[in-house]
């Protein structure tokens, strides 16, 4: 059923127009990327989106910022207390499958900020998988408190 309200969402996601925060390379579609604004002298930000493989599994092994040193982190409750922890191999994207990176799960990591991220502005970060290449995307930067932008409510799922 869970299966079946992702894909209901995601065949929503592919026929809405495209937004910033979407981009494609290969199989991979990335959408709804954003991150939260920080305050000024903060030294680290935190940016989520969902990635939709629509062929064979690929791996995200890195990206690069201007603003920022990035990294991909996992956050999940370990004999009740909620840890996070870095991915230093990357992240499995499974063939034909979603992973979404959002608050208490997977996420990325925009560490040794360079300046703020301001509400309002879009953050260029560009995502390397193992498969499709380099990905540029817009990262929409929401409120400082802001919990989703809004598309889905999926944490950490990957399908």
């Amino acid at each position: 059923m869970l299966r079946r309200t992702v894909l209901a969402a995601l065949v929503a996601l592919a026929a809405a127009p495209a937004l910033a925060g979407d981009a494609t390379s290969g199989d991979i579609m990335i959408m709804n990327a954003w991150s939260r604004a920080t305050p000024k002298g903060a030294p680290v930000g935190s940016g989520y989106l969902m990635i939709h493989n629509q062929g064979a599994a690929d791996k995200l092994l890195g990206a690069t910022a201007d603003f920022a040193d990035v990294q991909f982190h996992e956050m999940k409750l370990n004999d009740g207390v909620m840890q996070m922890r870095e991915l230093k191999d990357g992240l499995a994207i499974p063939a034909n499958g979603v992973v979404l990176l959002a608050p208490g799960g997977y996420h990325i990591m925009f560490v040794n900020l360079k300046r703020p991220l301001v509400k309002g502005e879009k953050e260029k970060v560009t995502l390397r998988f193992e498969r499709a290449g380099p990905i540029t995307v817009d990262f929409d930067v929401q409120a400082i408190g802001a919990s989703d932008s809004g598309a889905h409510d999926m944490k950490g799922m990957k399908m």
